[in-house]
């Protein structure tokens, strides 16, 4: 058997690196594939936190007999207990919500990220950067302030939607978010290699051209901006889940937006596999630094351990600009055929000019 600590520092490295896959995954197609500047990433991570706590939060309150209404935010813990003592009968009604709730997330997701499209996409470069993150700021601001979304500066509890599992609940949620994770990795190689990802490509590389052969860059941005808002609401629904409250003062520019834009320069902008390497290396490096930040801090000049993991992190980024822009993994070339396929072709070419 693992021991209890150590126990827990797997489930949260194991839980931050499928998290942040996810959530650099849906920078990476926006940035990456599209060269858009997003520098609002945590507006849709919030939207699906909101999704889970103030309107799945309360539809499940509804079926447990509870109030939704002021007493939802007032007594909230008492609400949440209900509903937690409801759900642990009803193991249907639970995976039912768990549905629901990722469902809602990615809908709402996809909604305010064309929302921020429409009207950001007419600026151009630093502009769209500063208004994209200008969104997340307003939203999470508003959130924070305004108590009967989602509880305000205290946030709200949600339900256990997998606490019918007892002992077995948070390994059940580490494993759903990694297949979470592992399938939004094959949606995001998917779009990659499809025409869609090839579009969005020669967007990146020069609107003038795509706009030559008939194409619409707006489009192509628009439709980057909802597929990674999509999913980015799918990585906040899914820490909403696991964490079970939802509040506002956690979703930081530092966590969820620098770290990924620091993954994504870290592993390869436009490479999800190197982004995904960069995930997995950095997760295992910021819970190194946490536990061992202390004895670390002794031997940097005694820096103050609570701001080390910004340092470092500060450093990486410095440093991969300087020595190594492209990351570790470089983008690959897309082939709209396999390798085996063209080689074929070749073939057969070569075959037909020979005989002719």
């Amino acid at each position: 058997m693992i021991e209890g600590g150590l126990f827990y520092i797997l489930v949260n490295v194991a839980f931050n690196i499928g998290i942040y896959l996810i959530l650099s995954l849906s920078l990476n197609i926006e940035t990456g594939f599209t060269n858009i500047p997003q520098f609002g990433r945590l507006t849709a991570a919030l939207v699906g936190s909101i999704a889970v706590g103030g309107v799945i939060g309360r539809v499940a309150a509804m079926l447990a007999g509870q109030s939704t209404g002021e007493e939802f935010i007032k007594a909230n813990a008492h609400v949440i207990s209900e509903v937690n003592s409801y759900l642990s009968i009803n193991p249907h009604a639970s995976i039912l919500l768990l549905i629901l709730a990722l469902v809602t997330s990615v809908l709402l997701g996809a909604l305010i990220g064309l929302l921020t499209a429409l009207p950001a996409l007419r600026l151009k470069e630093a502009y769209l950067g500063i208004t994209l993150l200008s969104f997340g700021e307003i939203l999470r601001t508003f959130t924070y302030n305004y108590e009967p979304l989602i509880g305000g500066t205290l946030g709200v509890l949600t339900p256990a939607f997998l606490g019918f599992a007892t002992e077995f609940e948070t390994v059940a949620l580490l494993l759903f978010v990694i297949l979470m994770a592992v399938s939004c990795f094959a949606v995001a190689e998917r779009i990659s290699k499809s025409p869609l990802g090839r579009v969005m490509r020669a967007v990146r590389d020069s609107e003038l051209a795509i706009q030559v052969y008939g194409r619409s860059s707006m489009r192509v941005k628009i439709y980057a901006i909802v597929i990674g808002s999509a999913m980015a609401a799918l990585a906040g629904a899914l820490y909403t889940i696991f964490t079970k409250t939802s509040r506002a003062d956690v979703f930081t520019r530092y966590s969820w937006t620098f770290l990924p834009w620091a993954y994504i320069m870290l592993g390869g902008v436009g490479n999800n596999l190197g982004v995904t390497l960069a995930v997995i290396i950095m997760s295992i490096a910021r819970s190194m630094i946490s536990i061992y930040k202390h004895e670390i801090s002794g031997y940097l000049f005694n820096i103050d351990a609570t701001w080390l993991e910004y340092i470092l992190m500060g450093l990486v980024i410095i440093l991969i600009t300087m020595f190594r822009p492209q990351g570790m993994m470089p983008e690959r070339p897309t082939f709209t055929l396999s390798r085996g396929r063209i080689e074929e072709v070749r073939k057969r070419v070569l075959g037909e000019r020979a005989s002719s």
